[in-house]
């Protein structure tokens, strides 16, 4: 019933979770039951692009609960978003055994190849399903609280909120990028085989990826749109317009913060963790500040502070990315600051703002 009375007063959200629940239809049929002869045939590529498409837009989602809602700007997410996407690696790896390279039954590859003698202690439980799925979850949350602990008790922000988690985030690569830290050093991990005992390059198995994805996105808007239209939700926005006067009001502004800023990592973990399995490579190049930075344009382009805004957003940048990289690589970059910029300085709300606009002229 809460449900039904939050979606009642959003229905840009209603259209999206419909139209999710549509392509969540559609895409299956069109893949699996269409013959490839016909024009109709959704070829198996699109639909693997389609649900990184879907972890992109969980992953701006989150990003948008905390920049649009608490004023935050991060450039840590990416962390957040490597770090599950490490977790689900770290099961796949697992998964292999005998099946490597080197044949060992434990021991993954790039372990062999170091002359590594045993399982690290922190790659053990990584071979079930359960668990790897439970650090996907709890790592990033951990990372997200002890850092939000520290920072927000400090009454770091602004400015100098981002540039710590920039740094956070470089940081992160640069330990992931060696061989001693035991997560594959600049390779990462790849070579992936199956997952939960079905083949990752199977047809079913892409389908079933695709819509794990679009039902995460939609479980994911759901819950950023009952905690921002909740009493937690008026309360961030509050502290994002008058931080100080909401601390003088009484409000526990270090803890909303907190609360928020943890529930946002652990979305950008499950977007990471659906994410690795459809492109079978996670390395440490994801924690990269540069991906950070790109996600805050996703969001921007797609109009912040709005949930579904980023979720549009996401989905434009990044087929229009596939489409630019492929006709006009050396354009892309040029085209993407190019979108910003007019978005920034005529369109400060995002795409999304045109329907604003156009209510009020009416």
């Amino acid at each position: 019933m809460l449900l039904m009375n939050i979606l009642k007063n959003d229905r840009p959200g209603v259209w999206l979770l419909a139209t999710l629940l549509v392509v969540s239809i559609v895409v299956p049929v069109l893949n699996l039951l269409v013959a490839e002869s016909s024009i109709f045939h959704l070829s198996t590529y699109t639909v693997t692009l389609l649900g990184k498409y879907l972890t992109y837009a969980l992953l701006a989602l989150a990003a948008d609960l905390v920049w649009g809602y608490l004023g935050i700007l991060t450039l840590g997410h990416a962390a957040f978003f490597a770090l599950g996407g490490y977790a689900m690696g770290m099961y796949l790896m697992r998964q292999i055994g005998e099946r490597g390279v080197y044949g060992d039954p434990v021991l993954p590859d790039f372990m062999v190849f170091l002359n590594w003698q045993e399982l690290p202690w922190f790659w053990f439980g990584f071979d079930q399903f359960w668990f790897a799925a439970l650090m996907v979850m709890v790592v990033p949350g951990i990372l997200a609280y002890v850092f939000g602990y520290l920072a927000f008790r400090s009454r770091v922000t602004g400015v100098y909120l981002s540039i710590i988690t920039q740094a956070m985030t470089y940081a992160l690569m640069l330990a992931f990028f060696r061989n001693e830290m035991g997560f594959g050093g600049n390779n990462g991990l790849t070579d992936f085989k199956d997952i939960l005992g079905f083949d990752l390059r199977a047809d079913s198995t892409r389908i079933a990826l695709f819509l794990a994805s679009a039902a995460a996105l939609a479980i994911g808007y759901v819950l950023s749109r009952i905690i921002v239209s909740s009493r937690l939700g008026l309360a961030s926005v509050a502290i994002r317009d008058a931080e100080s006067r909401s601390r003088f009001c009484g409000y526990r502004v270090e803890n909303i913060k907190l609360w928020v800023f943890v529930f946002s990592a652990i979305m950008a973990g499950v977007a990471g963790a659906l994410y690795v399995p459809q492109v079978g490579i996670i390395n440490p190049g994801e924690f990269s500040p540069l991906n950070s930075i790109e996600l805050l344009i996703w969001v921007a382009i797609g109009g912040r502070g709005t949930l579904y805004g980023a979720v549009i957003g996401a989905m434009l940048v990044n087929y229009s990315k596939t489409y630019f990289t492929a006709a006009l690589p050396e354009m892309w970059l040029y085209a993407l600051g190019a979108l910003f910029i007019l978005v920034t300085l005529y369109l400060p709300k995002g795409i999304v703002g045109l329907r604003n606009m156009r209510r009020e002229k009416t």
